[in-house]
């Protein structure tokens, strides 16, 4: 193994969007390749890509592509071996990876709750009949609309710092961010509350970080097995093959987590109609060795379940 191991004058390519959050993700897969290997941070290059997603912030994620937008540009240089590995918020990825990616390690996942963000309101409960709220998720939406269908959404593109802008000037009265990136960000101070997961579900693998390689790369392969995180890996399972049965893009509002209680696999999942008007939920339990099953058992439940037309809001 030694002699894969990256160094300063080979170092391991790490590729990355440019936002705060994104380059604090890649410099945490580093730190924990640094500290597995004894490595020094040279024997590491951080490399920005710009993304579809990033350069395009007057539309929303509907208009311009849904799923892909903040990963497409960054599995190219991949493929193409500009990078040798591709740090990603799970959040974000596609369920199907392009021929000749594999994305099997993850870091131990953080904080899956969403954050409740204004500089007037305390909570959900605090916002009066009327006041705006900004979001780009279309989940988040929906589940908003679900529960207050007396508040106006709009659509609130950009990075923590853009949207805390946009709170200042008065563009919207409220947002929500995750948990696990204001965390991350040292920006806990910012979210008003933590919104309980049994009032609001969040996106399916939302505080998980994933890294991506060539298939082919054995050496890395190598690498990343030892920063891996088992428990991670487990309740991902469930929640992307969830997520892969629905169908699920940014287009569809589409909610899920699965925890790991002992031996035992808890997941809950939830899809709504884009405008709000109707959800449908439900949760299984199972073995961990069946986690993907329960994804597709549980899609299944709630599709059967399901008007058609249902998640194109018909």
């Amino acid at each position: 193994m030694a002699q894969d191991l990256p160094s300063p004058t080979r170092p391991l390519r790490i590729g990355t969007r440019g936002s705060p959050l994104a380059l604090w993700q890649a410099h945490e897969v580093r730190r924990s390749l640094m500290a597995a290997f004894a490595l020094p941070e040279a024997a590491f290059e951080v490399v920005v890509i710009k993304v579809m997603g990033d350069q395009v912030q007057d539309k929303s994620l509907r208009e311009i592509g849904g799923k892909g937008l903040f990963t497409r540009e960054i599995e190219e240089a991949l493929l193409e071996r500009g990078i040798d590995i591709a740090v990603h918020s799970m959040k974000d990825m596609p369920v199907l990876q392009p021929e000749g990616l594999v994305l099997d390690c993850y870091l131990p996942r953080a904080d899956v709750r969403d954050a409740f963000v204004s500089l007037k309101y305390g909570s959900i409960a605090e916002l009066p009949p009327g006041a705006t709220v900004g979001s780009s998720s279309l989940r988040r939406r929906a589940q908003l609309a679900l529960r207050r269908p007396d508040l106006k959404l709009v659509e609130f593109r950009g990075n923590v710092q853009t949207r805390l802008r946009k709170l200042e000037e008065g563009v919207a009265d409220a947002t929500f961010l995750a948990m696990a990136g204001l965390t991350r960000l040292g920006m806990v101070h910012v979210a008003r509350s933590a919104i309980a997961l049994e009032e609001v579900l969040p996106a399916v693998a939302q505080g998980a970080i994933g890294v991506e390689r060539r298939a082919d790369d054995a050496a890395t392969a190598a690498l990343l097995a030892a920063v891996h995180d088992g428990e991670t890996a487990t309740r991902l399972a469930a929640e992307r093959a969830f997520l892969a049965r629905l169908d699920g893009s940014c287009e569809t509002p589409i909610a899920g987590l699965a925890v790991i209680e002992g031996d035992a696999l808890w997941l809950r999942g939830e899809i709504l109609r884009p405008d709000g008007s109707q959800a449908i939920s439900g949760e299984r339990r199972g073995p961990l060795a069946q986690a993907a099953d329960l994804g597709v058992a549980l899609a299944e439940e709630l599709l059967a379940q399901a008007p058609a037309g249902f998640l194109a809001g018909h």
